[in-house]
């Protein structure tokens, strides 16, 4: 019986903590021309003159807090857990691979081991909720880059965005239901950011991104392929399912690089903006991420916790990703059978 095959893609780890390893992982990531869009000369000199070489090792440091000698990264782990559950969900007649953006395990095997398996087709799931150009287009892209060296090319098919899938906005708001919401004097819905010029390439109708007041606030058919909207769009979803009021919680981005302006507002400047008004504890959802990661684990517990408690507040805690929860695995199911 042939099999359909299915192809999960999260953005990718270093093979180690080593800085060699980390050197490799953030050379790929970026170099790649969807997530620093500039010349080639330029992003070259850039990233192999200057970031690759004095990130690398502050990089690797970061990554040791959260490697575990016998999982790896966090990232890796529930990825491989996520793959594991939904084969089994699947059952035979579906082929599950997983594969990384950047680093391994690559795409390219993956895609070499759905080939050798003689699938009947290909649905790729980008590990991204909402649609950016340097996440999700990235991976679409180095799928179709590889799949046109075959001489023989099965049906393929991509999802898109899942920003407003139902059972990850419920898994969301379980995971923070355990938290108890109503305990915590603000809530932030914390993405991963992006340069406001790739959010401008986005606006098809070059009057609309950064140009009206609100452009976010609200998903619509102009900004329905913004990755700012979707997330504003997701951020709503859970805060609705938790009845938590607009008053109470504040949706900003992290993870900013370079000097560039990038969307905001920026977390560091919230949470330091809140200890100042006196907050005590925060809440802090990642809904950009489907697994623990580096972003999570170490940026919003460690660092914003330490500057939040450096400005007089008390806590930040962090509420977990999706990771290996059931109802996260039912909504991939989902997206694979519709």
């Amino acid at each position: 019986m042939s099999k359909k095959g299915i192809l999960l893609v999260n953005l990718g780890t270093p093979d180690s903590p080593d800085t060699r390893d980390v050197r490799r992982y953030l050379d790929e990531f970026l170099m790649d021309p969807r997530v620093i869009d500039i010349s080639p000369l330029s992003r070259a000199l850039l990233v192999k003159g200057i970031i690759v070489p004095f990130r690398s090792p502050k990089t690797a440091k970061l990554y040791k807090e959260i490697w575990s000698s016998e999982t790896g990264s966090p990232l890796l782990h529930y990825s491989k857990l996520q793959h594991k559950l939904l084969q089994e969900r699947l059952g035979d007649g579906y082929q599950v691979e997983l594969a990384m953006r950047y680093q391994n395990p690559s795409i390219e095997s993956a895609l070499n081991r759905l080939k050798a398996a003689l699938v009947e087709s290909i649905h790729v799931i980008a590990l991204f909720p909402q649609y950016a150009s340097a996440s999700t287009g990235s991976v679409y892209d180095k799928v179709m880059e590889l799949l046109r060296q075959w001489p023989t090319i099965p049906s393929v098919s991509f999802a898109n965005s899942f920003h407003d899938n139902e059972l990850m906005i419920e898994t969301f708001a379980n995971n923070g239901k355990k938290h108890q919401p109503e305990t915590y004097d603000h809530i932030l819905f914390s993405f991963h950011g992006l340069p406001q010029r790739q959010l401008m390439k986005c606006d098809h109708t070059g009057s609309y991104c950064l140009k009206v007041d609100g452009c976010c606030n609200i998903l619509n058919d102009t900004n329905k392929y913004c990755y700012s909207a979707q997330c504003h769009h997701t951020a709503l979803l859970i805060a609705e399912k938790l009845n938590i009021p607009k008053e109470k919680y504040t949706i900003c981005f992290q993870s900013r690089l370079g000097k560039d302006p990038w969307v905001q507002p920026y977390t560091s400047e919230i949470v330091a903006k809140l200890a100042n008004e006196g907050k005590k504890r925060l809440l802090v959802f990642c809904p950009a991420f489907v697994a623990d990661c580096l972003e999570t684990v170490y940026e919003v517990t460690e660092e914003y916790g330490a500057e939040f408690k450096a400005l007089g507040g008390e806590h930040v805690q962090l509420v977990e990703s999706l990771n290996d929860s059931p109802t996260w695995i039912d909504a991939l199911e989902g997206m694979v059978l519709s």
